[in-house]
């Protein structure tokens, strides 16, 4: 995988390329000549300092989406929040939608700015019990874009691994961009030895969102990514006076539920429709505590403590 030096130029092609050295980019740089060598292109020395600063967080869950706009940062955002209803709990959030962030607006810490400590960066607590790292905090305003190709991102996703100081953490949810790509394989890359409990794969019924998923699937498969299971979102809508449940996204093809069966993969529920979640992002707060006893509350409580069960049984099996 392609790598970046800091001091790079913008349009760098990464250590780990067949350009490296060679590229009209690399013109004037300081590694050209190393780069050219070919000496950079080893095993990345991150990998190890990664599994180290990792190793006091017991838990490590990627929420993944084979399609943008299915609910995946509102997922991760309640996931956290629901994880951290538990005091005894110790969560963190890593938003390596580095193009998109959109978890600092979820959880209402828009503005606020990363911290260096002699530990590394500090990351922002929404609770006691809840930290936060995105690269929203680094730029001067919410609007700003972030126009980085993949080995500059990837450099990104590296140094939040590498050098935020979480502290002893239960679980460490890290939202990604949807599809597969440079994030993604980054992610599993250096989290490979520090050791991943797996992915949660967030859909919507319609065969759209599913036959991308499907591929999210195999992804995961190839990268050898453990799948602890699916989320149907946005699954019918609940009327709030009569009870009754509406389709909104009709499952055309069976919905998630068909498609987990075919390919054998757990589902771990179905998130129904409900304004008020998207209220909630838009506020910044949680609904956990808004909305405690809505139909998507209960729903999102059942399929969270799935996600701890799953965990739990792995460390023992791992330990056994």
């Amino acid at each position: 995988m392609a790598d970046v030096p800091i001091n790079a130029p913008q349009h760098c092609p990464g250590t780990g390329s067949t350009e490296a050295g060679k590229s009209s980019a690399c013109q004037g740089c300081p590694n050209q000549s190393i780069c050219a060598s070919g000496t950079m292109s080893g095993p990345d020395p991150a990998i190890e300092e990664i599994k180290e600063k990792l190793s006091s967080v017991k838990h490590k869950i990627l929420v993944l989406s084979g399609k943008g706009g299915v609910g995946k940062s509102t997922f991760s955002a309640h996931l956290a929040h629901g994880l951290a209803q538990d005091e005894s709990k110790e969560v963190a959030l890593l938003d390596v939608d580095i193009c998109g962030p959109s978890i600092p607006k979820m959880m209402g810490l828009e503005g606020e700015q990363v911290h260096q400590s002699g530990s590394g960066w500090s990351p922002v607590y929404v609770e006691d019990n809840l930290a936060v790292m995105s690269v929203g905090f680094l730029l001067s305003s919410p609007d700003d874009a972030v126009i980085w190709r993949g080995p500059k991102k990837n450099g990104m996703i590296k140094q939040f691994l590498r050098d935020v100081d979480w502290g002893e953490v239960d679980y460490l949810i890290i939202d990604t961009p949807p599809g597969t790509s440079d994030e993604h394989l980054s992610v599993v890359q250096y989290l490979s030895v520090a050791g991943i409990d797996g992915a949660v794969i967030i859909t919507t019924p319609q065969e759209v969102s599913l036959q991308d998923v499907r591929k999210e699937i195999n992804f995961c498969h190839k990268v050898k990514l453990p799948i602890i299971g699916v989320v149907e979102n946005m699954s019918g809508f609940i009327c709030p006076k009569c009870k009754n449940e509406s389709q909104i996204f009709p499952p055309t093809t069976g919905g998630a539920e068909k498609m987990c069966t075919d390919l054998n993969v757990s589902l771990l529920g179905k998130v129904p429709l409900d304004p008020n979640i998207g209220k909630s992002c838009d506020t910044g707060k949680s609904f956990f505590s808004e909305i405690p006893d809505s139909p998507a509350t209960l729903s999102y409580r059942t399929i969270i403590q799935r996600i701890q069960d799953y965990c739990e049984k792995k460390k023992v099996t791992c330990f056994s």
